[in-house]
């Protein structure tokens, strides 16, 4: 079972992923859908990851 600095983790590398695969802007975002779909997928990492935090992490 992984621990909140584990999921913290991984919602850190997901926001790196996001970060790096949408420098190059908006348009080329739209106009690919392959980017698309990897934010998309970036984006329900974090939202796992965050769902999955204990109480205690998550009202800190």
């Amino acid at each position: 079972m992984r621990n909140d600095i584990e999921r913290m983790k991984d919602i850190q590398e997901a926001i790196q992923k996001i970060e790096k695969y949408t420098e190059r802007g908006e348009q080329e975002f739209f106009e690919n859908e392959l980017i698309q779909g990897w934010v998309l997928l970036q984006l329900q990492v974090i939202g796992e990851a965050a769902r999955a935090m204990s109480v205690e992490t998550y009202n800190q």
